[in-house]
């Protein structure tokens, strides 16, 4: 599927609108170049994927060894609607794609911890930087979830979150702007930075435990997966995740 938004919707989950099952993934080794649509490949015991579900325009990505970067990117789309592509790394399972030995799905009440990493580099362009959060009611490895908690640590340009903005969070040591909304396939509460942060060390239940207290999300719904990656507009050629863990205990 792909959508054009309205303002306060524009920036459509790109998992939600992500490569089918069918598509294989591929081990890669460092410096490994995905240019197809839906391609991905394994980087250590994570997933890279191009996922450019909202251009025919052409995007490539160079797997690292824990991360990638966008090699090219010729896509373009109005800042009133959707992104063009969300490439991202992540950990979990993703429209049937598991990235190796996962224990993703898992309940959220037998989760003690998700200890995560990601540090970026940026470029000019008009995108974001969101680290996703996906979560549902169910041990879900296809489809679309029902809830998404983005954690934008970077904008560019005239865009923003879905929704409106609802207030403010203090979590990880940073004070975050928070949006909620719906873009009509699952809801999203979003996390925004003041200014861009390249990189931060946390644990992933701390966005959780506030989304559960603002949400019908609660402790019996499961963790799916865990991605990091940017969502181009315009440009973004250069764009990386220069490195990124996630360890769900």
């Amino acid at each position: 599927m792909k959508l054009k938004q309205t303002l306060s919707v524009i920036a459509l989950a790109a998992a939600a609108v992500a490569a089918p099952a069918a598509v294989a993934v591929t081990s890669a080794n460092a410096d490994t170049l995905i240019c197809e649509q839906f391609g991905s490949a394994t980087a250590g015991k994570y997933i890279v994927m191009n996922n450019r579900w909202g251009t025919e325009a052409e995007q490539c990505i160079n797997v690292t060894s824990n991360g990638f970067q966008i090699k090219t990117q010729q896509g373009t789309a109005p800042t009133n609607g959707a992104p063009v592509s969300y490439p991202a790394i992540y950990a979990g399972c993703h429209y049937g794609n598991c990235s190796p030995g996962t224990n993703l799905p898992k309940q959220l009440s037998q989760i003690g911890s998700v200890q995560s990493s990601i540090t970026y580099g940026y470029v000019g362009g008009t995108y974001d930087a969101a680290y996703d959060i996906w979560m549902d009611p169910t041990a879900k490895t296809t489809g679309v979830n029902q809830m998404e908690l983005m954690i934008w640590f970077n904008r560019q340009g005239s865009i923003q979150p879905i929704g409106s903005p609802v207030g403010n969070a203090t979590i990880a040591g940073q004070t975050w702007e928070v949006w909620q909304g719906s873009n009509g396939q699952n809801d999203v509460v979003s996390y925004v930075a003041p200014s861009a942060l390249g990189g931060l060390s946390f644990n992933v239940l701390d966005f959780v435990k506030d989304v559960d207290a603002r949400t019908r999300v609660d402790s019996s719904w499961y963790l799916t997966s865990l991605q990091a990656g940017f969502e181009p507009w315009n440009g973004g050629a250069g764009l990386a995740v220069n490195s990124f863990s996630a360890d769900v205990n």
